[in-house]
This record gives structure tokens, sequence and C-alpha cells, in this order.
């Protein structure tokens, strides 16, 4: 699939925190959508749609763990994908009732808008600037950077030291415009040395030749996950942002659907599956929800 080239912020510091390794392109047409979603009917929710197709049709990715990737079976799994089979599961009772479309994070927006997908469940940041395409779900997750060191013979143990360290620090990130800023927003004085992708920064913090590698928190999560005892997160984390699902406008049946699945899933009867897929993708383990009052309207 041919992406579009996007320079701007979102897509720059989605391409910076990819994990390469983990992240080859999915193949096989039994992932691709054979159809398009139905186009709305006059006076029908997309939830009726569905409900008569027999299936949902999700947009999402293939290349980004913990999110969305292509697992050693050559099927998608990730956090991405367990939310979309949970919608599935609520459904139709089955959570294999779900096609996925995979796609580049530049047709996000317009795959729903063309009706090529019922919903997209891909990663999605929450902006104003989207919010007037498409209408987003309740936030599934709240992303951050943070620093990635190594947990065994580092020069620092968290992000205190390599801040008090100014320039006698060096972190690593993928070279990018905006890398620099986003490092300077915590670190005004550490050095910044750029490489052509992750699994290159990665490598140079193996090898010490950086003192912390610059992530997204989800991303750190994960590699600490599959490489138990050689990292450590800094434990400070900044420029925070919100990701959630995105539904075509103009249908609130259908939106108040999907949040009525997550909101239960986050706080009430889903939770014990929504609990394994965060302990599964990013090593959190979530306290069960207050019993009584709900903790939502304290």
């Amino acid at each position: 699939m041919t992406q579009k080239d996007d320079t701007s912020p979102d897509k720059a510091r989605r391409n910076l925190f990819s994990i390469g390794a983990a992240g080859a392109a999915l193949g096989g047409a039994a992932l691709l959508a054979s159809q398009p979603a139905q186009a709305q009917a006059a006076g029908k929710s997309r939830l009726q749609l569905i409900k008569e197709r027999g299936k949902l049709i999700v947009g999402t990715g293939s290349t980004n763990p913990p999110w969305h990737f292509q697992g050693a079976d050559g099927k998608l799994q990730g956090m991405d994908i367990d939310l979309a089979r949970l919608l599935a599961k609520n459904l139709f009772d089955d959570p294999e009732k779900v096609e996925f479309v995979i796609q580049g994070s530049d047709a996000r927006v317009p795959s729903l808008v063309t009706d090529k997908v019922d919903i997209v469940v891909q990663w999605m940041t929450v902006t104003a600037g989207r919010a007037q395409q498409v209408e987003f779900t309740i936030p599934y997750y709240r992303e951050g950077v943070t620093l990635l060191l190594l947990a065994r013979g580092g020069k620092y143990k968290n992000f205190e030291e390599v801040k008090a360290a100014g320039a006698a620090a060096t972190v690593g990130g993928m070279q990018n415009v905006f890398l620099e800023e986003w490092i300077r927003k915590a670190l005004p004085q550490a050095k910044i040395d750029a490489f052509e992708s992750p699994d290159a920064t990665l490598q140079a913090l193996n090898a010490r030749r950086v003192d912390a590698y610059l992530a997204d928190q989800s991303a750190a999560r994960w590699l600490m996950q599959q490489t138990p005892g050689r990292f450590v997160d800094g434990g400070y984390g900044w420029m925070p942002n919100s990701y959630a699902s995105a539904v075509k406008p103009g249908d609130p049946i259908w939106l108040n659907w999907v949040n009525t699945v997550y909101k239960e899933a986050m706080m009430g009867v889903d939770f014990d599956y929504f609990a394994a897929s965060y302990k599964k993708w990013f090593g959190i383990e979530l306290a069960t929800p207050k019993i009584g009052y709900p903790a939502e309207f304290s």
C-alpha cells in the first residue's frame, strides 16, 4: 500500500517509535477486507447495518507492537486488535466475526468518511482537528514519551539522573525534524544523537553509544515485556496524548454503543478481559474498579 508523505508531528512521532524488527508488514488476503463497509442507509444506524451484515469491519494497522502487529501464527494481535474483537464479541457473541482492513495511518480518516470501514481502532491520537472530521470514542489509553535505559551496566538509573547529568548525557532517537524539540521539553541540556531507525537507536543503547532511548511509553513497556531485566523505564513521562477509536460523524446510536462497550470494559462486565490485555501488552496491573458508587461520577 502506497502511503502519502506526512511530515506532521503526530505522524513523525508514530514513525519515530515504531519497532521495526517486530513490525513486518502483514501479508495474506484473509486479513484484508474483501468488501467495503455498507453505506449507511437513511434512518438506519450503522449498529443495525452491522448486525444485518453479520460481521464488523475494522480499520487498523499491522506494524506497531504492542498495538497491532503480526504474531508468529500470521494473525493480527495487540491491544487494538483485542478491542476490535471485544466489539465483535458484544455484537455477535463471537470475537472472530471481525474483518480487518490493513491501512496506513494516513488512511484512517478517509476510510471512515468513505464508508470503507465501520470503525478505526488504530492507536489514533485525539486532536481537535481530527474531531472536525470524525467522532472519537472515549479514550482507552493515555500515551506519552519516556526514556528507556539499560537495567544493568548503564550510566544512569532513571530520568532524574539523566537530567542532572546535563550535557554529559546522550539521548538517542530516530532522526526526525521534531526530535530535538521533544527531548528539549524535558532535557534542555542533554546531547542528542539521531539514528535512521528505532532498531538502530536500540542497538546504540545496547552498545552504550547512547545513555537513553526516547520512546513511547507503550513501546518501552513492550520492550521490557519482551526482554525482562534488560531495560528499565526512566520513570518520567511527558508529551501526553489520548488514544481512542473513531467513527464516522452523524450516528449517535453507533457511537454510544461503542462507548458503552469500552466503558464497561474499563469499569464493568468486561473488566477482566480489558485488564488481561493491559497486562499482556503493557505489563500494567489494573486495579479492580471500586464497588459501590460509580467512581466516574465522584
